[in-house]
């Protein structure tokens, strides 16, 4: 079953891709949603179908040779697809999730110019995660990883006429490709090395011929984790997912919650084997983590864009996961990347629906009010604030963040469960004012006042079924990744658990319980204390992320441009075009004389004969 099925996933969306590339714009818009979205919900059914006969028992992991991409000697990857545990959970949050917000979208983008466009994009973006997940070697892992970030630069930058639609189009492009670079370089190390770019073939090489702290594995490990900081944008590299905002929601909620910023989660669990005889880059994978999650916290707090908002909390929550595979809890990392999905996936579609209901207003400040004209919207904001914030017991954030705070403290990385437990405090405090903000209190702008709800079966099933997701029953959907990954820290042990669990559900509520009377009561005093003196100073300065923008604009971009400038006047370049510049006047000049009249013909003979004869006078000749 799976020879056939398998490869369905990804040539379904691809089909659509291209039945909506060529079709040059002739498709009314509900045929191009119906085939936009039917593809991706056609992958999702095989999917769901290949997800009930692994869980069945019957269908084992198993690769799929399709053809023989590369033939050079030795080297032979192929297009061949593996099917795991690993790759059927990331298959089925990419084309479940991702179907929803294919749904969803044709409500949200009804009556948009460029709809075939939007969907053509869409599809092809499923199509290369797919791609990129499902891979069994690193060079067609790499051409999905590819895929992904032309998409993403294509999406951000669906707006095209705005042109700072465009330059966050091409910041996340050039940012992303930063880290790809190192990517392909730890590729290049590991062919150098082994040979071969199969990823089950490298892992074992890898262990037989690298001792644990190699200088070499922790080399390659350095590379491969650079890749991951541009794609799930964690620091230094996470500068482009704020302003990716600037595409469409749905695309948004594509990229944030279902394909990119996971890719990066992916890939180092994938090669964890890699990681484990880098124990020093492990760790560095959970420090990274646990520094962004404490700072996109921070700027989530003083945003003022709704989008802006739930972008810093998609780092935030990817730093959760970074730091579960910093402590060797990949399993624990992959399940909040699944409930992370459903929730920010919900989050984000809520969000489009005030957008739209609201005529594109996304300013907080400029909304409010909202929790009865918008009564779905503000239920999917509660259900999904609620997971995000990891309410205890009742969502799936809770379970999934739990599982990661305890594995910190079994890995005996107290600075990390602190940092996490912050983080938690922090999430429930910006969640608060964001609910807070978008639908409490009074209408601050006409657009507010004048809000109606979205109705039809493209606007409301999406966001129950994610809403369903988001609760205790979405945990529920736990994968069983054991055959995949090592043992977690705390596989074996249980002291502590209950502790960890008190303290981050009492965290959480803290949050919530803080969030709820800072932001519906004190909202005048909060107003002043950030108008001026401290308060203004920390308020700008997480409004601007902690500056990252602007010290690459004056260490990176001013310096490079600059370079630049002067090599326009290089004196070097000028001094070797001048061998050019005097034929091209030798030849201005003779050019004249050639004009095809005779008289000037003559008239130049007579003149040079003239010439010649002077010039023997002059000489003595006779």
């Amino acid at each position: 079953m799976t020879e056939s099925l398998l490869p369905l996933t990804f040539l379904l969306p691809l089909a659509g891709t291209l039945l909506l590339a060529f079709s040059a714009g002739r498709l009314g818009e509900r045929s191009v949603v119906w085939v936009g979205t039917g593809s991706i919900a056609l992958a999702a059914l095989v999917t769901a179908s290949l997800g009930a006969a692994f869980i069945l028992g019957e269908q084992s992991p198993q690769t799929v040779n399709l053809y023989t991409w590369i033939a050079v000697g030795d080297f032979t990857p192929g297009v061949s697809l593996t099917l795991d545990a690993l790759s059927l959970t990331m298959l089925s949050v990419i084309t479940g999730v991702g179907f929803l917000i294919h749904w969803f979208a044709g409500w949200y983008m009804r009556g948009e110019e460029g709809m075939t466009r939007f969907y053509t994009y869409m599809n092809l973006f499923v199509f290369s995660m797919v791609l990129l997940v499902l891979a069994d070697n690193l060079l067609l892992l790499f051409l999905g990883w590819e895929g992904v970030g032309l998409c993403s630069y294509l999406l951000i930058g669906y707006y095209y006429h705005n042109d700072s639609n465009g330059g966050a189009a091409m910041k996340a492009f050039i940012v992303t490709r930063i880290g790809d670079v190192f990517l392909a370089v730890g590729l290049f190390l590991l062919f150098a090395q082994f040979g071969t770019l199969n990823i089950a073939e490298l892992l074992t090489r890898a262990n037989e011929a690298w001792s644990v702290g190699e200088p070499l594995a922790q080399l390659t490990a350095l590379l491969i984790l650079g890749g991951a900081l541009g794609k799930s944008a964690q620091l230094p590299l996470h500068t482009w997912l704020a302003d990716a905002m600037a595409g469409p929601t749905p695309v948004s909620a594509l990229i944030h919650a279902a394909t990119m910023v996971t890719a990066g989660v992916y890939l180092i669990a994938r090669l964890h084997g890699i990681f484990e005889l880098a124990p020093a880059v492990l760790y560095l994978v959970g420090v990274i983590g646990a520094l962004t999650l404490l700072m996109a916290g921070f700027a989530a707090l003083a945003q003022t864009d709704i989008k802006r908002v739930l972008a810093y909390s998609t780092m935030s929550q990817i730093g959760y996961m970074f730091l579960a595979l910093g402590v060797g809890a990949y399993s624990a990392g992959i399940f909040h990347l699944v409930t992370h999905a459903f929730f920010k996936a919900l989050l984000f579609l809520a969000a489009g629906a005030v957008i739209v209901c609201c005529h594109h207003e996304q300013d907080i400040r400029r909304l409010g009010g909202l929790r009865r004209r918008l009564p779905l919207a503000y239920l999917s904001f509660v259900v999904g604030g609620a997971a995000l914030a990891a309410l205890p017991l009742v969502t799936a954030g809770f379970y999934s963040k739990d599982e990661i705070l305890w594995q910190a403290l079994a890995a005996e990385q107290q600075g990390l469960l602190v940092a996490g437990l912050l983080g938690s405090l922090l999430t429930g405090l910006y969640t608060l004012r964001l609910i807070v903000g978008i639908f409490h209190g009074k209408p601050n702008s006409e657009a507010a006042k004048k809000a109606k709800a979205g109705r039809g079966l493209q606007h409301t099933v999406p966001l129950v079924v994610l809403a369903v997701l988001s609760t205790l029953l979405g945990a529920w959907l736990r994968p069983d990744l054991s055959a995949i990954f090592p043992a977690a820290p705390g596989a074996d042990a249980h002291s502590g658990h209950t502790a960890v669990q008190l303290i981050a559900s009492a965290t959480a509520i803290a949050g919530i319980l803080v969030g709820a009377w800072l932001f519906l009561t004190q909202g005048p005093k909060l107003a002043r204390l950030v108008a001026g003196g401290v308060g203004g100073f920390f308020w700008r300065w997480w409004h601007r992320a902690f500056g990252f923008d602007g010290l690459y604009d004056r260490v990176l971009v001013r310096p490079f441009l600059t370079v630049v400038c002067g090599l326009r006047r290089d004196w070097l370049d000028a001094f070797c075009g001048l061998a050019g510049q005097l034929a091209l006047a030798l030849h201005a000049g003779l050019s004249r004389s050639q004009n095809g009249q005779l008289r000037h013909y003559a008239a130049a003979t007579v003149v040079g004969a003239t010439l010649i004869l002077a010039v023997l006078v002059m000489l003595g000749y006779e």
